[in-house]
């Protein structure tokens, strides 16, 4: 038997992303927003409603950073979501991160985040909150790579959100090798 919850934006998973900006005076500004994705190869597709300081940033400056969020940096990245930057100027700084220039874009990295998407402004939609961004790099911390150079998923221990619980859940074990394990029933 199912339970119906209703029409309800219930997926897993839901990524925990960190959105950073720099407000009008180069202070840096982060985010927390869970509703993302990849829309195309180059592209980021973000729903956040006009009135965040973030969006007001990326309109102004054209930029901004994606990070995953960390489960060592689990309620820093939760502070930046529940605190508004039109209201709290330094909660960046109150979030305990350092930020790092972008060679690429204009909007900070975080330095305790070590995934992240540099992206340009393709668009943004107030009607319908849609915010796209070109990315132009990504950006990975080296202590997070193995010894082959590839990122190790259990050295980042990215968060999603479970929004039917209202949980941050860390990334867990691998359970298979994409694009391979369908072969089996070939």
């Amino acid at each position: 038997m199912r339970r119906n919850f209703g029409a309800k934006p219930l997926t897993y998973p839901q990524p925990v992303f960190i959105i950073a900006t720099y407000d009008d005076d180069g202070t840096p500004n982060a985010m927390n927003a869970a509703w993302g994705g990849i829309s195309e190869m180059t592209e980021i597709s973000l729903c956040l409603s006009a009135g965040h300081k973030t969006v007001k940033n990326i309109q102004k400056r054209g930029a901004f950073t994606v990070s995953m969020a960390e489960a060592a940096y689990v309620a820093a990245c939760d502070y930046v979501g529940i605190v508004s930057g039109n209201t709290v100027n330094d909660k960046f700084a109150k979030a305990g991160f350092h930020a790092v220039k972008s060679q690429f874009v204009d909007a900070p990295l975080i330095e305790e985040l070590s995934v992240a998407l540099e992206c340009k402004l393709i668009d943004y939609n107030s009607d319908s909150c849609i915010l796209r961004g070109e990315i132009v790099n990504v950006s990975v911390d080296e202590r997070v790579l193995d010894t082959d150079g590839k990122v190790d998923a259990a050295k980042v221990a990215p968060v999603i959100f479970d929004p039917f619980n209202n949980e941050y859940l860390k990334v867990g074990e691998k359970v298979g090798d994409a694009f391979s394990e369908g072969k089996k029933l070939k």
